[in-house]
């Protein structure tokens, strides 16, 4: 997998296991950002129209990507009192 994505000119910041053979070194800054990604698209998944993809072009599909995206912003400055 590494090879592939570095030859189409990124670079693949995967960690190996402590007990792999080859050991790759990881920027931790770049990792983080990596993960946080990761995680806002693992959030967006629980919308069901995002998940299963009901939208056949790619402009359709921006929208509900954006609704999901104001929900799960408003919930951070939702207040609780």
């Amino acid at each position: 997998m590494v090879e592939l994505i570095e030859g189409r000119g990124a670079r693949a910041h995967i960690p190996t296991l402590r007990t792999g053979k080859v050991q790759r070194s990881v920027n931790a800054r770049l990792y983080r950002q990596r993960n946080l990604i990761e995680q806002r698209f693992n959030k967006l998944k629980h919308f069901r129209r995002i998940a299963t993809r009901f939208e056949k072009l790619a402009r359709n599909c921006l929208a509900p990507a954006l609704l999901a995206s104001t929900r799960l912003w408003t919930k951070l400055y939702d207040s609780t009192t």
